[in-house]
């Protein structure tokens, strides 16, 4: 995996502004998302000043990465569904359609997140994915994301 180049990097430059995984916003916290096996995976550590309470992380933040593990993970399926190269045009780029996420415990801070990702459904432009959010090797939030692919109006 460490040498593997995560799918955000291929983004077109237009469309890699997301505060979540665009390599274009300087503010963002840069998603990483990649495969590992039949899953995707991307590491995150949240910052200090991510706090909902002293000890835990916000759960906007959790959504957050869920929501753009979520689409990353949605253009990885895309690409491998057509056995296609993320470096092949047309370019996969996916936007989120519905979110679901459920706090089963709080998450603390100080420690990486892992997120992985299982790819449910893969249809037409279409991709639904369930991502866990783990500390310390325990899952402590569940989501769902409908991924949509971004019209081809958008892509310059």
């Amino acid at each position: 995996m460490k040498n593997q180049k995560p799918i955000q990097d291929y983004y077109p430059d237009e469309l890699s502004y997301c505060y979540g995984c665009g390599r274009n916003n300087e503010y963002g916290h840069h998603i990483k998302s990649y495969w590992d096996g039949d899953e995707t995976v991307s590491h995150f550590t949240p910052k200090e000043y991510h706090i909902a309470i002293p000890g835990y992380v916000y759960g906007g933040l959790l959504a957050s990465l869920i929501d753009c593990h979520g689409t990353g993970s949605a253009a990885l399926a895309a690409y491998k569904a057509e056995n296609r190269q993320p470096d092949t045009l047309p370019a996969f780029r996916f936007v989120t359609a519905s979110l679901q996420v459920d706090f089963l415990k709080p998450t603390p801070l100080g420690v990486e997140l892992e997120l992985r990702g299982k790819i449910v459904e893969v249809k037409g432009r279409k991709v639904i994915t369930e991502i866990t959010v783990s500390a310390n090797g325990e899952i402590t939030v569940k989501g769902k994301v409908v991924a949509v692919q971004v019209p081809e109006t958008f892509l310059k």
